[in-house]
């Protein structure tokens, strides 16, 4: 059975070498052909997409005809492609602002026409007498330069004038034709990377989805399903865990690292260069929401197979314990059905995109203008999602929480939890349990929840009034930042990247602002707790140990306390692991919730009689 596990390992370390290695094959060109199938989209028809393409094609031989570097792989190729995109989209502007913008004879005629005896004068009858008869000339001027009137603001002389005229002419000439531009956003920037390769990955989809994830999948299976003979009996499975040096911050922890902080890194700020893993995933997507994959359709499939094949493992390893057994079910089921299948399914009916579980503040964007607008422009089913979002949050939410603890969500729905639960459980040993990781903890995750409220708050000022600032602030900045530093440094390459050495529930502890939220909830106003029989108690340490969040649950139960913390997910390992039945999580009265039923009670105040 030990071979077989080895066996196991090696295929699915082929598995994991097989998908780094394709995303680094094939060849990258810049193909007439795919460019015109790329951009056009109605091939019999000559429209935008035909000049799109025409001019992208003029930008690709502009380039190699003054760059002899060749752009065949994945790093040349992506390093000239920003660079074709701005002469492609510099190329339309100039073509078009000869037709369609202002030229310098258009200029010189509202100067002169603003060059009056009085002063200068400038107004929109001087841009109609000065431009005549061509309202989309004399529309741009209206629609730009209105902030110029004279009736609100002075020029100390006619140069001052032709100066700011002219400056915000060219401006304006540089914008006409974006919508013939082509984006240099990261989607954009995958799509073409995505058209122009030639790998195994797009000409043998499915051979290469089987080389790389089919073999981690079965090799994960088979590593993972020989346990249930090698471990022997149901029970207690944690023998050597620090002595391994995957979970013990060894060199395998540190490799395990890399690899997942560079993935995240691709996946949050340079998809493009992950094309050929994308590439895999189309046909799954195509079948789901009939539409190809994008990074983030990749993600959600890894994490619902990285979740799946590590069910099963907890499923061996604690089957002496129906409540992980369940849980692990639920929260499974979850992830897989509402944060995955029915999203896409969605799509493919003409729907929004929508995870009906997802609860702001952790869903930080629901409340952005162009996810309210979304929402409201799709109708009856747009508005209900709309309202369901704002219901989950402010009443489902904390009525949940008040029956049974943050843990409803947190380890049972949570999709964030749910990963931790399951790939990250081998890691949730090396939680910190020291007194500055906590008050590191209170001030962390509390100021997370502050700025998301603050932010939001702030995009809904905007949504409301329109007004793009307030107090001075950029409201569309402040986004970004909480995008950038919560949404996709925190959350994914701290918090999932770094279980190997931080454990599995860093996200969770420190930054997640729906588990500070209810953690809230939950420490005030709940009927959960765990409960400890201190008498039964050997001070082991095993609940302290594995404890993902932790706290140090040992000196609760040699006191014979109730456990009622903010930061306590419920997710039971703690009693799982209890070699005495010591631990008991419990929803009861809140009568006496921060009591213990014995006679004395040892606290940080000394000894206490219960009457």
């Amino acid at each position: 059975m030990k071979n077989l596990k080895k066996i196991g390992f090696v295929v699915f370390m082929l598995g994991i070498v097989l998908f780094i290695g394709n995303i680094f094959m094939g060849e990258y060109k810049f193909d007439g052909d795919k460019i015109r199938s790329h951009f056009d989209s109605t091939p019999d028809v000559f429209d935008k997409g035909d000049s799109i393409a025409s001019g992208f094609i003029d930008a690709v031989q502009q380039y190699e005809a003054t760059n002899s570097a060749p752009t065949t792989n994945i790093v040349t190729f992506n390093a000239a492609l920003p660079q074709i995109i701005d002469r492609h989209n510099h190329n339309v502007s100039d073509a078009l602002a000869a037709t369609e913008g202002l030229s310098s004879d258009d200029v010189q005629s509202v100067v002169s026409g603003a060059n009056q005896e009085s002063g200068i004068v400038y107004s929109e009858e001087v841009i109609r007498g000065a431009l005549g008869d061509n309202e989309n000339k004399v529309k741009m001027l209206v629609d730009n330069t209105s902030w110029m009137y004279t009736d609100q603001r002075d020029f100390a002389d006619v140069a001052e004038f032709e100066s700011t005229l002219q400056s915000k002419v060219d401006e304006l000439n540089g914008s006409v034709g974006t919508q013939y531009h082509i984006s240099k956003e990261k989607w954009s920037l995958l799509d073409i990377n995505k058209a122009m390769v030639e790998s195994g990955a797009k000409t043998s989809t499915w051979l290469w989805f089987f080389l790389t994830f089919g073999l981690i999948i079965i090799g994960s299976v088979i590593y993972n399903g020989t346990n249930y003979k090698i471990l022997g009996e149901a029970g207690i499975k944690n023998d050597g865990i620090y002595h391994e040096s995957a979970t013990n911050r060894g060199w395998v922890a540190w490799i395990v690292l890399l690899f997942l902080v560079g993935f995240y890194v691709a996946l949050y700020f340079f998809p493009q260069y992950i094309a050929n893993a994308v590439l895999l995933v189309d046909p799954v997507s195509e079948g789901l929401s009939g539409n190809p994959a994008s990074q983030w359709f990749l993600y959600g499939f890894i994490y619902c197979v990285a979740m799946s094949v590590m069910a099963i493992r907890m499923y061996i390893k604690y089957r002496h314990n129906r409540y992980q057994i369940f849980r692990t079910t639920v929260v499974l089921f979850f992830q897989i059905a509402f944060a995955f299948i029915i999203p896409e399914l969605l799509v493919r009916f003409n729907m929004p995109y929508y995870d009906f579980k997802n609860a702001w503040p952790l869903d930080y964007d629901f409340f952005f203008t162009y996810n309210i607008e979304s929402l409201i422009d799709n109708g009856t089913l747009g508005i209900f999602m709309l309202v369901w979002g704002i219901i989950l949050t402010l009443i489902i939410v904390p009525i949940m929480v008040y029956f049974f603890g943050k843990r409803w969500y947190c380890s049972w729905v949570c999709g964030c939890g749910g990963l931790a639960e399951t790939l990250g459980d081998p890691y949730r040993q090396l939680s910190n349990k020291k007194m500055w990781a906590w008050k590191l903890e209170r001030y962390l995750i509390y100021s997370v929840l502050v700025f998301a409220v603050i932010m939001t708050g702030l995009v809904l000022y905007t949504f409301f009034t329109g007004s793009g600032s307030l107090f001075g602030i950029d409201t569309y900045y402040i986004s970004v930042v909480y995008g950038f530093l919560i949404g996709s440094i925190f959350s994914g390459v701290i918090g999932t990247g770094f279980y190997p050495i931080f454990g599995n529930r860093t996200w969770c502890r420190f930054g997640c602002p729906l588990a500070a939220y209810m953690g809230i909830v939950q420490r005030f106003k709940s009927r959960f707790r765990i409960t400890t029989n201190g008498g039964q108690c050997i001070s082991c340490g095993n609940c302290s140990t594995y404890c993902e969040q932790g706290i140090d649950v040992r000196a609760y139960a040699q006191k014979g306390q109730n456990i009622v913390r903010s930061s306590c997910v419920g997710c039971g390992v703690c009693s799982a692991v209890c070699p005495r039945g010591v631990l008991k999580l419990e929803n009861g009265p809140e009568e006496n919730r921060f009591g213990n039923e014995g006679p004395i009670v040892l606290g940080n105040d000394g000894f206490e009689l219960n009457k």
